[in-house]
């Protein structure tokens, strides 16, 4: 976790060059920050201009309970009081149907959208190989002279769990089911994402303009900084020893930022580095790239597409990016080597 939040801290100073001034003046507004570290595990800015500090305020007021709520029902590893999650979803479905908030059967179609965009390589299905991995990711990380790979018979055992079509949703009655009794789902690749587009959306709806949502490093931008100007956000160096903290900046408004990458959350076996994206079809985290950046208007998407195209060659990844409206991905090898979908360098930020 440490980890996660010293590379998530680097993007919030970033955005926009500031994440803690609030001296920056244009017309009639000024410019605020407010930051968190209860939601979703990690740390989170929400930037904006207004007229006033009681105006943001009250945005932030609005934002925060978003947060908490998303958050306590996308959690996989606690439960709320009072609340019915995806924890408690993987505890009893596989029992009887159980009831959910409709946030929950929003979260799982669109998953299942997901899953079809990308040809199955975003799953949320795959809940009992990710939960393995993560056992020993935790233990690696506890103990480093203890850690072990998971043997592969007991990822392909569990990987007879994960198919899609065992879950059963019934939006009428707001229920979900698992035909399969022994699957788990994982809302990891996708969750925070989601939340931060559906929060995004209500602003909107709002009639907010001129901020930034950073979520654990999902950016979403609504609208462009009061000054006219876009957003500029850097793309974290997945080389943490590197001297350059970022390989470049981007400016954009009315987009989301999203990144996937093999230096958030790994551990070691020996001197080979396991990461927490885990493909579909081998069940095994690869080494093809070491980041994938995805520039699209929904959060949710971005985080989807993020992972599928970090599990998916060069030639398939670019396919399925030059497929999308309004979408630019950037793909880093592991030795450095930048890769540009068609229209991505239009956004980089040159500030010279």
């Amino acid at each position: 976790m440490k980890k996660v939040i010293s590379v998530l801290l680097s993007v919030l100073m970033l955005i926009s060059f500031s994440a803690c001034a609030q001296t920056e003046q244009v017309p009639e507004k000024t410019r605020f920050t407010k930051s968190y570290m209860d939601y979703f595990d990690t740390a989170s800015t929400i930037v904006g201009y207004e007229e006033t500090q009681k105006a943001f305020d009250e945005k932030c007021a609005f934002i925060e309970e978003q947060l908490k709520h998303y958050h306590e029902l996308y959690d996989i590893y606690h439960w709320y009081e009072g609340v019915t999650n995806v924890y408690n979803i993987n505890k009893e479905a596989g029992k009887a149907p159980v009831k959910v908030d409709e946030d929950i059967i929003a979260l799982f179609e669109f998953c299942r959208e997901m899953y079809d965009l990308t040809g199955g390589k975003t799953n949320f299905a795959m809940g009992t190989v990710l939960s393995i991995w993560h056992e020993y990711r935790e233990n690696g990380n506890y103990d480093y002279f203890s850690a072990e790979v998971p043997p592969v018979e007991m990822l392909e055992k569990a990987n007879t769990h994960c198919n899609i079509n065992d879950i059963i949703i019934d939006k009428e009655n707001s229920t979900v089911f698992f035909a399969d009794p022994d699957m788990k789902v994982d809302v990891g690749a996708i969750g925070k994402g989601y939340a931060t587009e559906r929060i995004a959306r209500d602003l909107e709806e709002m009639g907010v303009d001129n901020y930034t949502l950073n979520i654990g490093g999902n950016i979403r931008t609504i609208g462009s900084k009061a000054d006219g100007n876009g957003w500029v956000a850097g793309i974290q160096n997945p080389d943490l020893t590197a001297e350059e903290t970022f390989l470049l900046k981007v400016s954009f408004s009315d987009l989301a930022l999203v990144t996937s990458g093999s230096y958030q959350r790994y551990y070691y076996v020996g001197e080979t580095k396991y990461h927490h994206i885990i493909d579909p079809e081998t069940l095994f985290p690869k080494d093809t790239f070491a980041a994938v950046s995805i520039l699209t208007p929904d959060s949710g998407v971005a985080d989807a597409v993020s992972t599928a195209c970090f599990n998916l060659s060069l030639e398939e990844g670019m396919a399925l990016i030059e497929s999308m409206e309004n979408t630019e991905a950037m793909w880093v090898e592991p030795d450095g080597t930048i890769h540009y979908s068609s229209g991505f360098e239009k956004f980089i930020y040159n500030e010279e």
